[in-house]
């Protein structure tokens, strides 16, 4: 029996087996195409700015997903809906005008606040080896918002703040060593704790 072929060059980058891998490979890749233009105009930083956010945004609630961790998912969506919240609060509380005068809601940064609590629920959950480029991801958006002229440094600086906030007080850390059941039967029930050494 002949020995199986030896892979192709450059064959193994796209068979990664762990999807967190192939998920965080996909968003650095659209982000590197984002940033091609050079000299970007306001326009533009602010469609790399947005698709950076939706990036993250897909890999808080997508990882989980892929991995089957639903409490992860849950804990992710109420992560970002809650930075969301405070987002929108404080900018009907505090109007502010934009840079580029276009409105009052420049405080604080919708966008920023959103991908730091995507990268920060990514970080807890999940580790620094996906938190990483998470946050450098949200550090871009936030930088993309000072440079379409949306935003002021401190509005950034107060979403990344709000952002962190939420992502590290509503995710826990995923151990899928231990699992929680709940049983019944008809004399009772309880919780019954699984751990796996």
């Amino acid at each position: 029996m002949a020995p199986p072929p030896a892979p192709r060059y450059g064959a193994g980058l796209f068979r990664q087996e762990n999807p967190m891998k192939k998920l965080v490979s996909c968003a650095a890749a659209s982000l590197v195409a984002a940033v091609a233009p050079a000299h970007a105009d306001d326009e533009t930083w602010d469609d790399i700015g947005t698709i950076g956010e939706y990036t993250l945004v897909a890999a808080a609630l997508g990882i989980p997903a892929i991995k089957g961790d639903w409490t992860g998912d849950l804990q992710a969506a109420g992560s970002l809906g809650a930075a969301t919240l405070i987002a929108t609060g404080l900018k009907e509380t505090f109007p502010k005008t934009r840079p580029d005068g276009s409105d009052d809601k420049s405080f604080p940064s919708g966008h920023t606040s959103v991908s730091f609590a995507a990268a920060a629920t990514l970080t807890n959950r999940y580790g620094w080896k996906v938190g990483l480029p998470a946050h450098a991801l949200a550090a871009f958006v936030g930088a993309s918002r000072v440079e379409a002229r949306k935003h002021f440094v401190v509005d950034v600086l107060a979403g990344a703040a709000i952002g962190e906030l939420t992502g590290f007080l509503i995710t826990e850390k995923f151990d899928d060593g231990v699992m929680i059941l709940p049983w019944a039967d008809t004399h009772g029930g309880g919780v019954l704790l699984v751990g796996r050494f």
